[in-house]
Parts: structure tokens; C-alpha cells; sequence
């Protein structure tokens, strides 16, 4: 297929060849049920497969080889803490680099497919790894694969959806997210006790959805040769300029905020409950999952209606912004919490304000990219703000709980009063964009 001046390679699904966009082109055409099926269903197996080892996987990995509670939760800190250096550097590097490579399979397909069979064989390797230096090595390789596949799929929806589409798409796509989150924490208590089966079930899942979404994916060929790739260019796939391109870094500090004010507080939200109620950690454990299943339930009600809004209406600017107000109001609740129903209904604040902050925040960020051509790279930058604050949001978080606190509590006060301040800043960041209403 030729299209323009370039020509078009697409695989053949069912004996038609797929209607593909030549390589920076401006979608116009809404994306079918299918498409939007296997991208959902993509997100939702990748964040399965990752998540697992985030929320329970690797502590159980870690009882394997140290039984004493301080080395055990040293292993598990010491262990994420590489792998979001790794998060960090993959997401925008291989953003990058799918900008830019010329397969005839596509630009995104090969990283899409590869990454995700380099996440799943990290994963069998922290399975199998007899101590920690090995444990450590195997998820710093799972988080470079997992961002080698995530970044040029995120690219895809730049690259696939009509702004007509955006809201509603990266509402589902957040659905899924969370979605994934949740199922990866009941995935895990199936294989408690078989460490091969715990980090391998979830993968393969993670690799079948996007090997399937990869497939189905329409991905155009670059036969332009890009400029040569130097240090220079490397570096540069960190940054993108916030004062040429200043609704992007708006976008960007936005979203930095955010989720540095929501891991702030979900970093320790157990320990949290059990000191604010005076429960046991039993009991702290189910109260905290409940209340996430309520979280989540709230979120996908109140996305997808957002998404839904934002894409009639066109309006951005202003669901994200009070949104983020929202979730801003909720944190600071939170201290005021004296009982499980109040937590439980603090949590479905949080959740619908976050809902629509997820649809339509995504939506917003695909509006204000920088240049087409490098969404791959745009993107990646972007998902940095994601990155970066998760592994800020817990030592920051350790030291606000330290300062003035006492031997009976540590001072949550001014945790969560910092956390719903970062939040709140980051509402009024969104104003002065001014490509979107």
C-alpha cells in the first residue's frame, strides 16, 4: 500500500489489509470496537503482569530468602527502588527509538511484542533467583522490557485515535489500569506457594494481550531513514522544552503533582489505618482492600461517564482541574477519618475524582504533544512524570511522617496536609493551558 510518500506495510488479518495511516499522520477515521477491545485488553494484561510483583509477588519472593522482617523489607525496598531507575530511563529511551525504527513489521509492533518476551523472561529469572542481587538484576531487565513494550503502545494511541475518541479510549484505558492493579493482588494469592507459577501465570497473560493487540494493530512503516542517532539525540529523548512547548509542561507538572500526592499517601496507607483506627494489620489488610475494590468501582463508573462528557462537550481543562480539587479534598479528609465507613466513603471520593481525572487528563496530553512524528518520544517524556514520583513519593513521604511525630504515631497530619497541598497545586497548573478549553 502507498500512501503519500511513503509506503505502507500492513499484515494481512483475514485476508484485508487494515486501513494504516502513513507515519505522522493525523488520524481522522474513529477506531472500531475490536481495536479498542485489544487495546483495553493489552493495558489491563501488562499492568497484571507488573503490578503483581509491585503489590505482593516480590515481598513473598523476598520471605523465600530472608525470614527476618528488617532484611526482608530492606530486599523488597532496596529491589523496586532499581526498577523504577529503570522505569524511568526505558520510558522516554524507548519512546524514542520506536520514533524511529524502520521495520517492515512497523515502528511500535516489534517493541510491543519484543519487551513484553523480555519483561515475562525477567520475571521467570526473579522466580528462580536465589538471593537478592539476582532478584535485583532480574526486575531492573522486567521493568526495561516492560517500558520497552508500554512506551511505543501508549505512542499507539497518538498514532491511532481521533481526538473525537480520546476521552473515551483513555478512560478505558485507565479502567484497565486500575482493573489490572486489583486483579494483580488476588492474581498473587492463588500461588502463594509457587514462586515459578506466581511471577509466570500473570506474564504470560501480560504477553498474550499485547502480542494480541500487536496483531491487531494497524502499525505503519517509516521509510524515511531518520538523522543519525549520536549521545546528543539520546540525551534529548529526556526532555522536551517547557518554554516552547508550554501547555506540554504544564501537562507535565500536572500530572507530576498528582500521583507524587497520591503515593505519598498510598505508600503507607496500611500502617496509616492501623494507627488511625487502632486495628490489627489483619484486619487493616481487608479493610484496605475493600476499601480499594470501592475505589475502583467509583473510578470506572466515574470514568468512563467523564470520558464520555469530554468528548461531547470538548471540554479538558476543566474535569481534570476540578478533579484533581477533588482528590486534593479527599486526601486532607482522610485525616479526619474515626471509623471504617468514613474511610470507606473518603475512598469513593477518591476514586471519582481520580475516574475523571484519568479519562480525561490523557485526553488533554494527546492534544498538546509536541510533534507528531515523535509521540513515541513525547510520550515517553510524559510517562516520566508518572515514573518519577513514585519513587520520590515514599522517602519524601518517610520524612514528613518523622518530623514531629511521636513514639506512639508518626505524624500522618502532615503528610497527608502536604499531600492534598501537592494536589491542589497541581489543579491550578492546569489553567494556564491554552490549547484545550
Amino acid at each position: 500500500m502507498s500512501i503519500g510518500n511513503h509506503n505502507v506495510y500492513a499484515p494481512r488479518m483475514g485476508g484485508r489489509r487494515p486501513t494504516t495511516l502513513e507515519c505522522g499522520e493525523k488520524p481522522t477515521r474513529k477506531k472500531g470496537p475490536l481495536f479498542i477491545a485489544a487495546l483495553a485488553f493489552a493495558q489491563f494484561s501488562l499492568f497484571l503482569a507488573l503490578l503483581g510483583p509491585v503489590m505482593v509477588s516480590m515481598a513473598l519472593k523476598a520471605g523465600t530468602i530472608a525470614k527476618d522482617p528488617t532484611e526482608l523489607t530492606s530486599i523488597v525496598g532496596n529491589v523496586l527502588s532499581i526498577g523504577a531507575i529503570a522505569a524511568v530511563i526505558g520510558n522516554a529511551l524507548f519512546g524514542r527509538l520506536s520514533d524511529r525504527t524502520m521495520s517492515r513489521f512497523g515502528r511500535r509492533r516489534p517493541w510491543i511484542i519484543g519487551g513484553s518476551l523480555v519483561m515475562a523472561a525477567s520475571l521467570w529469572l526473579i522466580s528462580a533467583a536465589p538471593d537478592a542481587t539476582l532478584m535485583t538484576v532480574g526486575w531492573f531487565l522486567a521493568q526495561l522490557g516492560a517500558n520497552a513494550c508500554f512506551s511505543p503502545f501508549i505512542a499507539t494511541m497518538a498514532d491511532q485515535l481521533p481526538e473525537q475518541q480520546y476521552a473515551k479510549v483513555s478512560a478505558m484505558v485507565g479502567i484497565m489500569q486500575n482493573v489490572g492493579i486489583l486483579g494483580a493482588t488476588w492474581f498473587a494469592t492463588l500461588f502463594t506457594d509457587n514462586m515459578t507459577l506466581l511471577f509466570l501465570v500473570p506474564a504470560v497473560v501480560g504477553v498474550v494481550g499485547m502480542v494480541v493487540y500487536a496483531l491487531i494493530l494497524p502499525d505503519p512503516v517509516l521509510k524515511v531513514r531518520p538523522p543519525r542517532l549520536d549521545l546528543l539525540e539520546v540525551l534529548k529523548s529526556f526532555w522536551v522544552n517547557p518554554f516552547k512547548h508550554r501547555d506540554f509542561g504544564l501537562a507535565w507538572w500536572s500530572r507530576f503533582l498528582i500521583i507524587l500526592a497520591s503515593f505519598m499517601f498510598t505508600t503507607f496507607r496500611l500502617p496509616f489505618i492501623v494507627n488511625r483506627l487502632g486495628i490489627d494489620e489483619k484486619t487493616g489488610a481487608s479493610t484496605v482492600f475493600l476499601g480499594v475494590l470501592i475505589y475502583t468501582g467509583v473510578l470506572v463508573a466515574s470514568g468512563y461517564l467523564a470520558g464520555w462528557f469530554s468528548d461531547r462537550t470538548g471540554y479538558r481543562k476543566l474535569p481534570v482541574c476540578v478533579a484533581t480539587a477533588l482528590f486534593a479534598l479527599g486526601t486532607y479528609l482522610l485525616f479526619h477519618v474515626d471509623s471504617v465507613g468514613q474511610f470507606y466513603l473518603v475512598e469513593a471520593l477518591l476514586g471519582f475524582a481520580y475516574g475523571i481525572y484519568m479519562s480525561v487528563d490523557m485526553a488533554l496530553v494527546l492534544q498538546v504533544l509536541p510533534n507528531p512524528e515523535d509521540n513515541g518520544k513525547d510520550l515517553g517524556v510524559f510517562n516520566m512524570a508518572n515514573a518519577i514520583p513514585q519513587s520520590l513519593a515514599p522517602y519524601l513521604g518517610a520524612v514528613l511522617l518523622a518530623t514531629g511525630a511521636t513514639a506512639a504515631e508518626p505524624n500522618f497530619g502532615l503528610l497527608l496536609g502536604a499531600a492534598a497541598i501537592v494536589c491542589l497545586v497541581g489543579a491550578f497548573v492546569v489553567l494556564p493551558i491554552k490549547k484545550v478549553k
